[in-house]
């Protein structure tokens, strides 16, 4: 729902009272900075272009390096930050509202693609589905709190490419079936929480199945799940017990840090 350009111009007038406060907040001042990460894409050109210019400007001012990390990467070494991170290598699952794919993992900066979206993104499909159910945005959580009391087992929506060969994945067509069912029914609380049930469980279907197929292709027993839908509670219980039963273990980061935020790019540069 972003306008470039209004994003941008908010980005220039928020960015340098936002490092202020960050820097009055952390009891800290320019000289005990080491280093000034930045998001150098993929994203809104205008913001990520205001961001680079703050980000090179203070690291000049301040003799100080500035290094540009890659916002996938960010998400992907985000689950490092918690007391038990996982070991390299490991398969990650990033899925967010831009992206979905597997990842193999060997060390930082060592990244293999095993599969992804080869249209919507999961982040996304949930975002316009809640939309056409009516939910405010971001759509990904509140679709999920409604699925909370909906029945997953009223429609039949597909699970695109569940049982092909390969780690590709596809949501387009799940989206379009829950457009095309919103339409043949008369909307109402029980059938919004239904098509919400229904539509989650679809989802995580699909996310669950490539994992583990990732997992068995690799012959690896780590999983790390990252982006803004690995805070879904469904996804992280399915993914928490199938992976028990076939002998992998599955880390998560903490919600906080599965939806953009700037300490992953400050701790993948820090890792650099």
């Amino acid at each position: 729902g972003g306008v470039p350009e209004l994003a941008s111009r908010d980005h220039v007038r928020r960015l340098v009272p936002l490092v202020r406060t960050a820097l009055a907040e952390a009891g800290s001042t320019a000289a005990d900075i080491d280093g000034i990460a930045y998001t150098a894409g993929p994203g809104l050109i205008g913001a990520l272009l205001t961001g680079a210019a703050l980000a090179r400007s203070l690291a000049y001012a301040w003799s100080v390096p500035a290094v540009d990390v890659h916002h996938l990467e960010g998400h992907l070494l985000a689950p490092l930050l918690e007391p038990d991170p996982p070991a390299f290598p490991h398969v990650a699952l990033l899925v967010s509202g831009g992206h979905t794919m597997l990842v193999e993992v060997r060390g930082i900066g060592d990244y293999q693609v095993l599969g992804e979206t080869r249209d919507d993104a999961a982040g996304e499909a949930f975002d316009k589905t809640a939309s056409l159910l009516g939910l405010a945005y971001p759509g990904g959580p509140a679709l999920s709190r409604l699925a909370q009391s909906g029945d997953p087992k009223r429609f039949a929506f597909p699970r695109p490419m569940i049982a092909s060969d390969g780690l590709d994945f596809s949501f387009s067509g799940l989206k379009t079936a829950a457009l095309q069912c919103v339409r043949r029914h008369a909307p109402d609380d029980r059938l919004r929480a239904d098509v919400a049930a229904s539509f989650q469980a679809a989802v995580v279907d699909v996310l669950a199945a490539k994992c583990l197929r990732a997992l068995e292709e690799t012959g690896m027993t780590r999983l790390v799940v990252a982006g803004g839908v690995g805070a879904n509670a469904a996804l992280r219980e399915r993914l928490q017990r199938e992976a028990a039963g076939a002998g992998a273990a599955v880390f998560f980061p903490p919600p906080r840090l599965c939806t953009d935020n700037g300490a992953m790019i400050a701790f993948a540069a820090a890792l650099r």
